[in-house]
């Protein structure tokens, strides 16, 4: 039962992230793409404070130490981040123009983009493609990590990082198609990607399930994780100068993603 639930929500989470990324991408939806953003910070900053963090709090493990961890998890992203900008070059203008119409992304994929936007595409293809494997596959684990503490927070979790790579993934179909115009092949690379995502999940349940005592531990690195990404990318992405209706429009979607989590644990929590 427990096998199930990990598989369906890494796969609902990274295939389905895809999919739902290439309809915004190449639809009429496009435009919303800010939207997504703000949806996309709500709902992980609501994962990270109001669901992962109380959980591993309620475990025996000390205040202290579960604190360490999460520092030292937000110290940990923002040298992976560094190490991605350092060995993407030093194409900031590029980021910079990518930026707007790209989403969430952790360990500095956007750098990959750039990378990939200002010398060879072929090259860069595969930058953002083994990026966002590597990125995938620890989605896996995190999700993995929240089903093994409680299914409801399992749903919670696959429901945020579902969030959170739309936008992410939405980016990276715009970097395949500048090196092909096939949208179909886009498609199929960035699923491909995507599915990894489940084999984090498989490794997720057997390493938790080896070290149980250590999950509140796992639990806080997943939510440092997502903080991280939320603070780091998403919302410095939101903080531009726009019209009052706007920034109105940028904070409803931030609640509407923190309410769709709450609203999420309550339907689980149901059942």
């Amino acid at each position: 039962m427990l096998l199930t639930a990990i598989l369906i929500g890494t796969l609902l989470a990274g295939i389905g992230s895809v999919w739902l990324a290439a309809v915004l991408s190449f639809g009429v939806l496009a435009r919303y793409t800010q939207h997504m953003l703000s949806l996309s910070a709500g709902a992980l900053l609501a994962t990270a404070f109001m669901h992962l963090l109380p959980e591993a709090f309620e475990s025996q493990a000390g205040a202290q130490d579960l604190f360490m961890t999460l520092l030292g998890g937000l110290v940990f992203f923002f040298l992976l981040d560094k190490a991605e900008l350092w060995h993407h070059g030093h194409e900031h203008h590029h980021h910079n123009q990518l930026q707007g119409r790209d989403g969430g992304h952790n360990s500095g994929h956007d750098h990959g983009h750039s990378h990939g936007h200002s010398h060879a595409p072929v090259a860069g293809t595969w930058a953002v493609l083994t990026g966002d494997s590597v990125h995938c596959f620890g989605d896996g684990v995190l999700i993995a990590s929240a089903f093994v503490a409680d299914l409801r927070l399992g749903a919670i979790a696959a429901l945020a990082v579902l969030a959170h790579e739309v936008p992410h993934h939405m980016g990276d179909l715009m970097v395949l198609r500048q090196s092909s115009s096939n949208r179909q092949a886009a498609l199929l690379k960035v699923s491909l990607a995507g599915a990894v995502t489940m084999l984090g999940g498989l490794l997720g349940y057997w390493l938790v399930d080896q070290l149980h005592d250590y999950l509140p531990y796992f639990l806080v690195v997943a939510s440092s994780s997502f903080a991280y990404v939320a603070l780091a990318d998403l919302i410095p992405q939101l903080q531009k100068q726009l019209s009052a209706r706007q920034t109105v429009a940028q904070i409803i979607w931030l609640f509407i993603g923190m309410g769709l989590v709450t609203l999420v644990s309550g339907l689980a929590h149901g059942h």
